[in-house]
């Protein structure tokens, strides 16, 4: 019995829409392995994250690593969940140059989840004390002012996620 083709999994959605609890679910699949930004981040720069421009920095130094590698493990014939929010073009094209070198299968899911719940479940996450970062609601409005969702131009294979199912 042979296993399924590797397939990358992609994440877009707002702050608390539910990304890294769907990547989670995907991940339990069987040869599939889990990168978290959030982890590198935390664990690389546990100080020095301040500021979205701090984000943007530090995360390009992650992507820049974890992409050959990425790429090494789709060809090697296992799949990713890649828990980085693919929340703008720029970071799109970035992945889209993920499944250009590996020529794996995709999946990009689409968490499309209302303001109001993304902001109790962040209230709620930043209460619970689990998650590595506290973002406050003006921090999630500043992100929200970034989020581009993703176009049929972009040619990904879109996963939609509505509340009922995220």
């Amino acid at each position: 019995m042979s296993n399924p083709p590797p397939t990358l999994h992609l994440l877009c959605g707002k702050i608390a829409a539910g990304k890294s609890t769907l990547a989670k679910r995907l991940a339990a699949r069987p040869n599939t392995v889990l990168i978290s930004e959030d982890f590198w981040n935390s664990t690389l720069y546990p100080d020095e994250l301040k500021t979205i421009e701090d984000y943007s920095r530090y995360s390009a130094r992650v992507r820049a690593v974890l992409g050959p590698h990425v790429v090494a493990l789709l060809k090697a014939g296992l799949s990713v969940v890649l828990d980085f929010q693919a929340n703008t073009l720029a970071i799109r094209r970035w992945m889209r140059t993920l499944i250009d070198g590996s020529g794996a299968n995709h999946e990009l899911h689409l968490l499309d989840i209302p303001d109001e719940t993304c902001k109790r479940r962040l209230r709620e996450r930043n209460a619970a004390g689990e998650h590595p970062y506290q973002a406050s609601d003006a921090d999630y409005e500043l992100f929200t002012r970034h989020f581009v969702p993703p176009t049929a131009d972009e040619k990904f294979n879109v996963v939609v996620h509505k509340e009922d199912s995220a």
